[in-house]
């Protein structure tokens, strides 16, 4: 079963601060722990499930090879932490689950206490939406890397108002839901205490201000729909399947928003005469019986053109021979794989009558029979 997205799990923006993904976590945290739901083993699963999003998106270093690469650019062990239980968690994280986190206990944030306190920041116009594409590769391309320019048909920032979607920067009035303040707050009361639930003002998406005189190219949307030209720089070694994120290059946000991401997910295209495993490729190579028997050397082709291979005698068939480091270089890593190629021994379905004679008298030689 294929791995959530770790955003998805924390329920937080791929633009998160480290500050929104701590508080995320540890009211997940909350939420799943094993002492509020004894024996449940789907809850602790996600306590679990947490604990690995959070380590990985907590680092810096492991979040940007996370956003770049996904799951796959990851190697468990050294990228995250493989928790066996829930006592593992809790010594692995013990910063989170003792002591204070912004000068409140952990029981604070979630029961009345200071984080309820916390105004949300006025927000600027509509964040806009990811987008998603597929990118086919050769063979060739991801062994060494590659540099693609793809046209995209996308929301781009209007170039009349610089995406504000006002006509000019008087054409703003105040919000009359909001008084100005870009957010709605309602507060409600439970048997653990009171609660202020904090959200975008609806009216005017959290910006606060309405536009009085929109630009008349974009009708105050802020943004065009018109075809771009993306570079991508595709790293050596990726996979099929796995992806990439290309920031703040997806559509852009309505009314000034920020813009959203573009998602390169990568297709490997079936190759002529390769089979990748893993970043090895492996070539299969028909020889004839005697050169089997006596030995040759042959020209093979590689991902980079072709090369001499040496075959000695008596090599069997389905023995596979290694070119060193002639595969596919490593994901964010020095080296490469090798190509192996494999031994088949070609067995003629069609023969003349001089060649049958030969292969009959090459029957009764002792070094010829098949040993028993």
């Amino acid at each position: 079963m294929s791995k959530r997205d770790y955003y998805e799990i924390l329920g937080v923006s791929k633009s998160a601060t480290q500050d929104e993904i701590k508080k995320s976590y540890r009211k997940l945290a909350m939420q799943f722990h094993p002492d509020r739901n004894p024996g449940n083993k789907e809850a602790e699963d996600k306590f679990k499930e947490a604990a690995e999003a959070y380590e990985v998106l907590s680092n810096d270093e492991k979040r940007a090879k996370y956003d770049r690469y996904g799951h796959s650019g990851l190697r468990g062990g050294q990228d995250f932490h493989s928790y066996q239980n829930v006592n593992d968690i809790f010594s692995h994280f013990s910063d989170i689950f003792g002591g204070t986190f912004g000068g409140s206990s952990i029981f604070d944030d979630f029961f009345g206490g200071a984080s309820s306190q916390r105004g949300r920041q006025k927000q600027s116009g509509t964040p806009g939406s990811d987008l998603k594409i597929t990118l086919k590769l050769t063979l060739e391309e991801i062994a060494t890397g590659t540099t693609k320019k793809v046209k995209i048909k996308k929301y781009n920032k209007c170039d009349v108002c610089n995406g504000t979607g006002a006509k000019s920067s008087g054409s703003f009035k105040t919000c009359s839901v909001c008084n100005g303040t870009g957010e709605i707050r309602q507060v409600s009361r439970s048997i653990f205490g009171q609660f202020v639930n904090i959200a975008a003002c609806n009216n005017c998406g959290g910006t606060g201000k309405i536009i009085s005189d929109p630009c008349t190219k974009c009708s105050g949307d802020g943004r065009l729909h018109t075809e771009s030209t993306i570079k991508i720089n595709v790293p050596a070694g990726v996979f099929d399947g796995s992806y990439m994120t290309l920031r703040s290059e997806g559509n852009s946000g309505k009314n000034g928003g920020p813009s959203g991401d573009i998602i390169v997910v990568f297709e490997e295209i079936r190759h002529e005469y390769f089979v990748r495993d893993s970043d090895n490729i492996i070539y299969e190579l028909n020889i004839s019986y005697p050169e089997a028997v006596l030995g040759t050397e042959v020209e093979v082709p590689t991902l980079n053109g072709k090369a001499k291979l040496k075959i000695d005698p008596g090599t069997q068939s389905g023995k596979f021979l290694k070119m060193r480091e002639k595969g596919i270089q490593h994901l964010n890593k020095h080296g490469a794989g090798d190509q192996l190629v494999k031994i088949n021994i070609h067995v003629p379905k069609n023969i003349n009558s001089k060649e049958k004679e030969l292969l009959k008298e090459l029957q009764k030689m002792p070094n010829i029979k098949a040993s028993e």
